[in-house]
């Protein structure tokens, strides 16, 4: 069996978990708080850094790393189309929402509401969140725009773009910093990913003195 070191609101863990589930490959979950630096864990990736998953003896960090070795190992569903344009257009949304949308939203709303207080490193940046409310704006109708021509984010396929910016969008919407009425294709693609049963686990997660909204779980939101 796998073993994933993970938390529950990181969104790369997030995109693993999924990954995981829609390929039906059993894990066992370990919550791994890596801000405490572990010795044990800083064996296993001296990055210190989440997700970690584990095959055996084979460890290995950085989740777009774990995706193409989960890929790879077990390709059935594919999440990456056979097309090579395709397959790019796909690696490249799952970069943007890796790096651009984690640096842009998900660090500043995510991070200032929950990890400083998990960390007890502080309180939450105002000008921060200021920025994250104002830069999801920008990502949310970016996302608009690529589904007006696609049933989904890097095609009329879904791939590795769509669960990875789903990742980030979960976590984001645990805090409610999500406006879904901004546009209806966007909350209709969200709807339809939410619903697949490779999501129940990431809805029924919850962190210690944080509560979600109650649209959070619902299906039908």
């Amino acid at each position: 069996m796998f073993r994933l070191y993970h938390l529950p609101l990181s969104p790369f863990c997030r995109k693993i978990r999924l990954v995981l589930a829609e390929k039906k490959i059993d894990v066992e979950l370990v919550e791994e708080k890596y801000w405490e630096k572990r010795l044990d864990f800083l064996r296993l990736n001296p990055a210190g850094q989440i997700p970690v998953l584990r095959d055996g003896r084979f460890v290995l960090g950085e989740s777009s790393a774990i995706f193409e070795y989960l890929e790879e190992t077990h390709p059935e569903p594919a999440l990456l189309p056979r097309d090579p344009a395709a397959r790019a257009e796909a690696r490249r949304l799952e970069g943007w929402f890796d790096d651009k949308f984690h640096h842009e939203v998900t660090a500043n709303l995510v991070y200032e509401r929950i990890n400083k207080k998990l960390m007890g490193t502080g309180y939450p940046d105002s000008t921060k969140i200021k920025a994250g409310s104002k830069n999801i704006k920008y990502h949310l109708d970016y996302m608009g725009w690529l589904l007006e021509t696609r049933d989904w984010l890097a095609g009329n396929t879904m791939t590795i773009a769509d669960f990875t910016a789903a990742a980030h969008l979960s976590t984001l919407d645990y805090v409610n910093d999500v406006d879904w009425l901004r546009n209806k294709n966007v909350k209709e693609w969200y709807a339809q990913i939410k619903s697949r049963p490779s999501f129940r686990a990431l809805l029924s997660d919850q962190v210690t003195g944080f509560v979600p909204p109650d649209h959070y779980s619902d299906l039908d939101f």
